[in-house]
């Protein structure tokens, strides 16, 4: 008996076309999504194809790895003095006075009027407040007072250094200062050898170009002399503040976290580095006429200098390296930066894997900015301010603003600074249209360790001071980690905190150092050779360190004299322009 047949259902086989085009539909959304998250990458970058980011970026880290170190909470900032520190009104001696004029942009600037208060010391001689660079590549006409806060530099050092605003006075006029300009990297020996001496016979001394004069290596107390000036004495203006906490808090309303950018890719630095960026003839024939200005530069070998690591990041390399960091499209970025060479479309795949780009233009009404639009160092102080106060601060070059920041957030308690390893990831940029997202972004956070602002991430002893203050970090000692309440630090009635825990670096002296940082000359006297300037505007030959003990005077000009030699004004022009 045969069994019936059975038929097919009418509504089952009217289901099966709509469900294959259902499952067509969700794959074909899931591709899309997939391609949207993935890292956009720029047609024009050398060395990386589109095809090899199909993926979006993934990583390991939590949020508490990218916007902060589970070690910061063990480091703090102590700068106080030791007891051997004599106070100023004890170490202070009469009718010496040190005045000098500092070099570059704002940033550079700072390292000279730190170094000048530590000179000061050394010296033991009464500082007259540092005069600003009003005429060099930045053409900034601002005084000390408009950018910083005078009065609290003056009164927070008053126990340190003896400092006043203006020279002092003779027989009813100022005193003209001799004239001097000193060695790089002259260490407290070089100091006393070839200006105290002079300094006893004129009684007034100015030291001109005053950037990276002293020492990276130097006693302790003297090092947290430099971090009393650098992260406490030295507050900008209110009007400077005031714009920078607006700014980061208009940042704070739009994300709880942010990023910080120091985007330095001006035409003039491309420039002078000699790298290539992917940009085709044009580029080529950009940059090189902007190198013919300088003919001291030597024919560059781009290649090699990307090898190197010497080249500034693209915005597209960093917006990458923070892609495979681990941070979100999702996740706010303000940039403090110049005018950026090929303008929008340079800046294209940056703002494609970052979406949410501020600047201090965009965030800031147009009354806000104008009263300091004409004024270069205050608009990079209000830079300073955001990008201080951010939760994670990258750059993409090695210049003076992110040296400074990088020490100034390890001595605040080591918040997030990512430095690029530029060496490292140059070969990952390369070989990218070679391996998967996965791969790429693993990588980079391998080669990225010991470059993102950690404790204890750079050998003692290595490293430029202000980027890497040790004599002014502190590890907490097991008794204040588990003592209830306890603060970091005491503060005592200089208004200076008194540490509770040991240095947490060995500090070296001179004799000391490994020479990671050499100084030219080992003897201590200075490590170049004295240059007899003309003053054209006193009419007669300036007198330089080769002679202390001249008598030859030097009539005190508000311009200072420039050097003779076209070389060293090139020199000084592309130290300026890279200086922040």
């Amino acid at each position: 008996m045969g069994y019936p047949r059975c038929r097919a259902h009418p509504r089952r086989g009217a289901l099966l076309p709509a469900v294959a085009a259902l499952l067509l539909l969700f794959l074909a959304v899931s591709l899309l999504s997939i391609a949207i998250s993935a890292p956009p990458l720029a047609d024009r970058h050398p060395g990386i194809s589109r095809r090899s980011l199909r993926h979006p970026p993934t990583s390991r880290w939590t949020a508490r790895d990218l916007w902060g170190s589970e070690l910061a909470s063990n480091f703090y900032g102590c700068s106080h003095s030791s007891g051997k520190f004599l106070d100023s009104s004890v170490a202070t001696q009469p009718d010496r006075y040190l005045l000098i004029v500092t070099s570059g942009g704002l940033n550079q600037q700072r390292t000279g009027i730190v170094d000048a208060v530590v000179a000061a010391r050394i010296l033991n001689a009464t500082l007259v407040v540092p005069k600003l660079d009003q005429t060099s590549f930045w053409k900034d006409s601002s005084n000390f007072s408009e950018i910083f806060d005078i009065d609290w530099f003056i009164s927070f050092l008053a126990k340190d250094v003896k400092i006043i605003k203006e020279p002092p006075q003779k027989g009813g006029k100022a005193v003209r200062p001799y004239k001097m300009r000193i060695p790089r990297k002259c260490t407290p020996q070089c100091y006393l050898k070839r200006v105290l001496p002079a300094l006893l016979k004129k009684h007034a001394i100015r030291l001109t170009k005053y950037d990276y004069r002293l020492s990276n290596k130097l006693d302790t107390d003297l090092q947290k002399l430099r971090c009393r000036v650098n992260y406490h004495a030295l507050r900008f203006t209110d009007p400077i503040k005031e714009l920078g906490k607006r700014l980061i808090q208009r940042m704070r309303e739009k994300s709880r976290y942010f990023i910080a950018l120091h985007l330095r890719f001006e035409s003039d630095m491309l420039a002078f580095s000699g790298c290539y960026y992917g940009g085709g003839e044009k580029e080529r024939r950009d940059l090189g006429a902007i190198r013919k200005r300088w003919k001291t530069l030597h024919t560059s070998n781009p290649e090699k200098g990307r090898r190197q690591g010497r080249c500034p990041l693209t915005p597209e390399e960093v917006g990458l390296l923070l892609r495979a960091l681990g941070y979100g499209s999702d996740v706010h970025i303000y940039a403090a930066s110049g005018e950026i060479y090929g303008g929008e479309e340079t800046l294209a795949p940056l703002k494609a894997l970052f979406p949410n780009y501020h600047t201090k233009e965009s965030l800031s009404s147009k009354d806000e900015l104008t009263p300091f639009l004409a004024h270069s160092s205050r608009m990079a102080a209000i830079d300073f301010i955001v990008c201080d106060g951010s939760d994670a601060f990258v750059t993409n070059n090695n210049g003076n603003m992110a040296k400074i920041l990088a020490g100034r957030r390890r001595y605040f308690g080591h918040r997030r600074t990512i430095r690029p390893n530029a060496k490292q990831l140059y070969h990952l940029f390369t070989n990218r249209g070679n391996m998967s997202w996965d791969k790429f972004s693993s990588q980079v956070r391998k080669v990225q360790k010991g470059f993102m602002g950690d404790p204890m991430e750079v050998k003692p002893g290595r490293g430029e001071f202000h980027a890497y203050p040790a004599a002014c970090i502190c590890e907490k000692t097991d008794e204040n980690k588990s003592s209830p309440g306890s603060n970091q630090e005491i503060v005592n009635r200089t208004g200076i905190r008194k540490a509770i825990g040991e240095p947490a670096y060995p500090v070296y002296t001179d004799e000391e150092a490994d020479g990671s940082d050499t100084e030219d000359d080992p003897t201590g006297t200075g490590e170049e050779e004295m240059i007899t300037e003309e003053d054209p505007a006193a009419g007669e030959e300036m007198v330089t360190e080769d002679d202390p003990t001249a008598t030859e005077e030097v009539i005190d000009t508000e311009a200072e004299a420039d050097d003779d030699s076209s070389v060293r004004q090139e020199g000084s022009e592309l130290e300026e322009i890279l200086s922040d």
